[in-house]
């Protein structure tokens, strides 16, 4: 196996030429999936010599560009003002442990795409985008549209993630992250991600090969009744070592209506 670390995206599109090649983000999902056999790339592509991918930068309308190699403690310590970026520092907080947190990528969890992670509800409730670049150009892909599936997005072959763009919500709006998990730093059995206001929107993970998601929801109890409703008929759920998919069914609906009271209690 190969090992390359260039120091700007254009060197990484060079690299990323080999059918077999894989970026090297922080590592944290790719190197565990190399050790079981899982993943066997031809070429690793590091990116942490690229400062274009790092750093955070606040528009003058709240929302942020989150550049792809920020870390998970580096958001989690975010000073977000708006519900969308709070809402992904809430998620951050909660990736795994310290050590993860230190060492893995905001970018590297989005493209890697698991289901049950943090990120993907997050951004998805958020109204996030993710940047896409490759040696065409950049792109940008609602992150609604870019989760497709298990470990499946809209990257196409010599594209990385850049950076992901989240807006700064509605000025009434408060955030809100629930996760449920067997220990503290696991994986999502269940997890809701809402932001809400004079409605709410949702997004739920651990529930589907991908974040489902409600939108302007009305927040009055029947309101709530009634998205949970959809999103329960929407959904399906794993049967794994962590919960059934009935389980998972039935602690939805409690775990939504928390969300989106606690987002509520801090407009």
């Amino acid at each position: 196996m190969e090992f390359v670390s260039p120091t700007t995206l254009n060197d990484a599109y060079r690299a990323l030429d080999d059918d077999e090649a894989r970026c090297l983000a922080g590592g944290q999902s790719l190197v565990a999936m190399m050790n079981l056999g899982l993943a066997t790339p031809s070429r690793l592509v590091s990116l942490r010599h690229i400062d274009s991918l790092r750093g955070i930068t606040r528009a003058v309308d709240g929302s942020l560009r989150i550049g792809a190699m920020t870390t998970h403690a580096e958001l989690a310590a975010l000073d977000a003002s708006g519900a969308g970026p709070a809402l992904l520092a809430k998620a951050a907080g909660v990736v795994a442990y310290p050590a993860v947190r230190a060492c893995g990528t905001l970018g590297g969890s989005v493209a890697h795409a698991d289901p049950a992670a943090d990120y993907p509800v997050a951004l998805t409730a958020a109204g996030a985008s993710v940047e896409i670049g490759s040696a065409h150009g950049i792109r940008s892909v609602e992150a609604r549209a870019f989760f497709r599936g298990i470990f499946e997005t809209a990257l196409e072959k010599g594209e990385i993630v850049t950076a992901v763009h989240v807006p700064a919500g509605a000025p009434d709006a408060g955030a809100a992250y629930e996760k449920l998990s067997l220990v503290t730093g696991d994986f999502a059995i269940v997890s809701v991600a809402a932001i809400a206001g004079r409605t709410a929107d949702v997004a739920v993970g651990g529930c589907g090969p991908k974040p489902l998601f409600a939108l302007d929801v009305d927040v009055t109890d029947a309101g709530l009744a009634a998205a949970t409703r959809r999103l329960v008929e929407e959904s399906d759920p794993p049967d794994d070592q962590r919960a059934s998919a009935a389980y998972r069914r039935k602690v939805l609906p409690a775990l939504l209506r928390r969300a989106v009271r606690t987002a509520l209690g801090r407009t």
